[in-house]
């Protein structure tokens, strides 16, 4: 019989709470001075909920492609220990009661980013991308940037150079953190019929592809400063946190075969290190010298 905890997994907790954290980030660097709490209240209950949502019915539909991978086959649905009916339902009370708490306590940006999250991240990448193209790891970014994004325009209510700065950090931090996943999981991906960077161009251009968009990733931290968002010590931090992930991205491309897989592992944790120091930064980054 299926347990509480079986049903929370469904939620992908890890995936759940970083998106989580990059809404909050995103609300306190456009708070700067003023700070509304029952506003950052309901945007990171409507935002969680949503993405929970999202990740519980992404799941349902994966179950296919998680039964033939080592590291999903054990996944609650997959494993028979929760009914897909009652993971959809699951899903559906999730995404109503978020999308309710965003319509009546946000305002109709925060909204419309949540709804094109969740239809990117569960349609256009988990339904069509993600198995037909090795482009889909472009589009599931798109959803993986929307939290942090969310979070800014619920103080802004607009568009600004700041939005498109901190959506283009998320968007872009991305492609070399699952591409370093997609270099050290390529066989899995390959048995699973996934069509992952890996599997159809190689090792070798997946290295190529993350040398420039973590390049492209640190000149995007740097427009914070540039625009004057955040302060010297943000650009301090980020910068130094930067180039040393750049200089482990240059190491891939000389890196031999055999050690790609450790390599690529090693990027990934950095990656992962470098997203919590960006938030932390960009929370406070704006109230520093």
């Amino acid at each position: 019989m299926a347990t509480f905890k079986d049903y929370y997994s469904l939620t992908k907790p890890g995936v759940l709470y970083g998106n989580a954290l990059t809404a909050a980030a995103g609300f306190l660097l456009a708070s700067r001075s003023s700070f509304n709490f029952w506003l950052f209240v309901a945007l990171c209950v409507g935002t969680t909920l949503i993405i929970a949502s999202a990740c519980v019915l992404n799941n349902y539909l994966d179950q296919d492609i998680d039964s033939k991978m080592a590291r999903t086959k054990t996944r609650a649905i997959v494993a028979g220990i929760v009914p897909g009916r009652h993971a959809v339902i699951l899903s559906i009370v999730l995404g109503v009661v978020g999308l309710v708490v965003l319509l009546l306590w946000t305002n109709w940006l925060v909204v419309s980013i949540g709804i094109g999250g969740f239809v990117d991240y569960v349609v256009l990448y988990g339904m069509l991308s993600k198995r037909l193209s090795w482009h889909g790891t472009l589009v599931g970014s798109i959803s993986g940037a929307a939290p942090i994004l969310a979070g800014y325009v619920a103080v802004t209510g607009r568009i600004d150079i700041g939005a498109v700065i901190v959506f283009a950090v998320l968007f872009l931090w991305q492609m070399p953190e699952f591409y370093s996943i997609a270099v050290y999981r390529q066989k899995e991906y390959a048995a699973a019929g996934v069509p992952v960077i890996s599997v159809v161009k190689g090792v070798k251009q997946t290295r190529t592809q993350i040398f420039w968009y973590t390049l492209a990733f640190v000149i995007a931290t740097v427009l914070l400063t540039v625009f004057g968002y955040t302060g010297y010590v943000y650009l301090v931090v980020m910068l130094a946190l930067g180039l040393y992930w750049l200089w482990l991205a240059v190491k891939g491309l000389r890196v031999e075969e055999r050690s790609s897989d450790a390599w690529a592992r090693r990027m990934f944790r950095f990656s992962l290190i470098i997203l919590l120091v960006f938030c932390g930064m960009i929370m406070v980054g704006a109230r520093l010298p």
